[in-house]
């Protein structure tokens, strides 16, 4: 069999793989929900909708459950798995990143208990971040069951997610989309098609088990008047303004928990505690929020409701994410929204009857604005929205929301949610394919394991003498114990030189070393070197074993990570051209 059969069959079993995935990550989204309403049948009253159990719920039970859930859930977060802690997305676009898309098997189960029972006790936080992560869990394990390189790996973690989302929604495209633009920090095309392929099998499984369901009890959008753009413009602004409190607030409230003298695992009892508190006045910020989405786009939910369950779901996701409890911030980003559009429409309404806005409608262009805004994901959000409702009328002040939601979030802000999260953990990710190829690459794979050295006692005439002899006069100075004490190279030397017969028999190594080293680990990617590189205005590194930082295992030089990175660049674009 030539080279290209074998190539095309290869990428036919990869395609097969990606069904295999969108099974199992959709079975995961399906095991998951039902978890949830396990959960909630388990721990308060009867009712056909959640808030009807709440409402039927004695009082105390209300401060009872959240806490509760909490108390369970703490150390199993702190101590088995601290990763599942929050919305889970920054922690899948970290492993995508800096952790060759390799996240552990534990994740997908952890998750899937921990989070449906905070969710099924009433914590008010989202599903589908979750989910996403559950998805990308199942991906990336798959992945590594096999084998699979970093570069398969990342496409069926992203895999996963969009199956995860799909899922969820009833939404592939959305699903695709949330992969795309949320997670992966640069894609290829090629692998494009896995992505699609899982969320297109997500979305079919969700229906043979649900069937044709609706996320929402969506009404059909029709726009009164052509000059009504401007007022969703107005509510992009707005809605981007309010994102931008809602990201303030989380940190904020996560700022506040790191402060209180109290244990980690013993945080999200105390953050349930509270909830609860809020949920005996205003039992809507419980859970996910969807039957108060659903209020606003019935038309049911009145202007000073409205407005009190936008500030309320706010401080009380804030209060669950911050504490520590496993959770999303897309489903109470959808809440905030329609809760937001539902407000800027009657008050309007109210100032001029006669412009005969349909509460509903905005309700609908809240939504996407928000979760814009929030996840700095213009397009999923558009796509998520459109896929509810399957009216293309709904697109045209749905972008002019989304966008404007979007560049008010980059301008007075400048990150997602999400990115927030990694910023505030000294991550900065950076987007982009250029930044891709060096992120996916070690420091191990490219240093050179021969280099020069020189004791921190060898007298100065003989550290001369090895600075003639040397090709490269950059010094890794080691004491006794071999363990790094400092760097050398001619320009420490120069003060030294106008004096070097009084100085010969005086100064040695020690005395003219740089003490401040700039080092790398093994486990670094070249970006993280780049940087240094860049930073430091040096051309070359020492490296270091991660478990020993003084242990010198090689050093790394700037032109050597210059010709991986050109190497790199050259084979990606001969594997991206399709075989004949």
């Amino acid at each position: 069999m030539d080279q290209a059969r074998k190539e095309k069959l290869r990428n036919i079993t990869f395609l097969g793989f990606s069904v295999v995935i969108g099974i199992l990550a959709a079975s995961g989204a399906i095991l998951f929900r039902t978890l949830i309403e396990l959960f909630q049948n388990l721990f308060w009253a009867s009712g056909t909708t959640f808030l009807e159990k709440l409402i039927h719920s004695p009082w105390w039970l209300k401060l009872l459950v959240p806490t509760a859930v909490g108390m369970f859930a703490g150390p199993l977060i702190t101590f088995l798995a601290p990763e599942i802690k929050g919305t889970g997305i920054p922690e899948v676009i970290f492993s995508v990143a800096a952790r060759e898309s390799t996240i552990r098997h534990r994740v997908t189960l952890l998750k899937s208990v921990i989070t449906s029972l905070l969710i099924g006790g009433g914590a008010s936080v989202g599903r589908e971040g979750p989910i996403a992560q559950i998805g990308a869990s199942v991906g990336s394990s798959m992945a590594q069951l096999f084998k699979l390189g970093p570069e398969m790996r990342r496409a069926y973690l992203a895999a996963g997610a969009a199956a995860g989302i799909a899922a969820t929604f009833n939404a592939p495209m959305a699903g695709t989309l949330f992969a795309v633009e949320i997670i992966l920090l640069d894609i290829e095309i090629v692998y494009l098609s896995h992505i699609v392929i899982s969320a297109v099998t997500g979305s079919v499984l969700s229906r043979l088990f649900w069937g044709e369901f609706p996320a929402f009890n969506v009404p059909v959008f029709h726009p009164s008047h052509p000059w009504e753009l401007p007022i969703y413009l107005l509510l992009g602004c707005l809605a981007g303004f309010a994102a931008i409190g809602f990201v303030r607030m989380i940190t904020f409230a996560d700022a506040a928990f790191q402060r209180i003298p109290i244990p980690d695992w013993a945080k999200p009892a105390l953050g349930g505690l509270l909830l609860g508190c809020l949920a005996l006045k205003l039992p809507e910020v419980m859970g996910v929020g969807y039957d108060s989405i659903n209020a606003t786009l019935d038309g049911t939910l009145g202007l000073k409701m409205a407005f009190i369950l936008l500030a309320a779901k706010m401080a009380a996701t804030s209060l669950c994410i911050g504490s520590g409890m496993s959770g999303g911030i897309f489903a109470p980003s959808l809440v905030l929204g329609a809760t937001l559009g539902t407000t800027v429409s009657l008050a309007l309404s109210g100032f001029f009857p006669g412009l005969g806005l349909s509460p509903s409608n905005y309700a609908l262009a809240g939504m996407g604005a928000l979760v814009a805004g929030s996840t700095l994901a213009p397009i999923t959000a558009i796509m998520t929205i459109f896929e509810i409702t399957y009216n293309y009328r709904v697109m045209l002040p749905l972008m002019a929301a989304c966008i404007s939601s979007t560049l008010i979030v980059k301008y007075f802000l400048g990150y997602s949610a999400y990115e927030m999260k990694l910023l505030k953990q000294g991550v900065n990710i950076v987007r982009g394919h250029d930044v891709g190829i060096l992120r996916s690459l070690r420091t191990r794979e490219f240093m050179d394991r021969k280099f020069e050295s020189l004791k921190d006692a060898t007298p100065i005439m003989k550290v001369i003498e090895r600075f003639m002899q040397s090709s490269y006069p950059h010094f890794v100075v080691l004491n006794e114990q071999d363990a790094l004490v400092g760097m050398l190279s001619p320009r420490d030397l120069k003060s030294t030189l106008d004096k070097l017969e009084e100085l010969k028999d005086i100064v040695v190594a020690a005395d003219l070393m740089t003490t401040r080293v700039i080092s790398l680990s093994a486990e670094d990617n070249l970006e993280k070197a780049l940087y240094l590189f860049e930073d430091h205005k040096v051309s070359l590194l020492p490296v270091t074993d991660p478990g020993a930082p003084r242990h010198v295992l090689g050093v790394l030089k700037k032109d050597k990570l210059l010709q991986a990175y050109r190497e790199r660049v050259l084979k990606d674009r001969i594997l991206s051209i399709p075989a004949r």
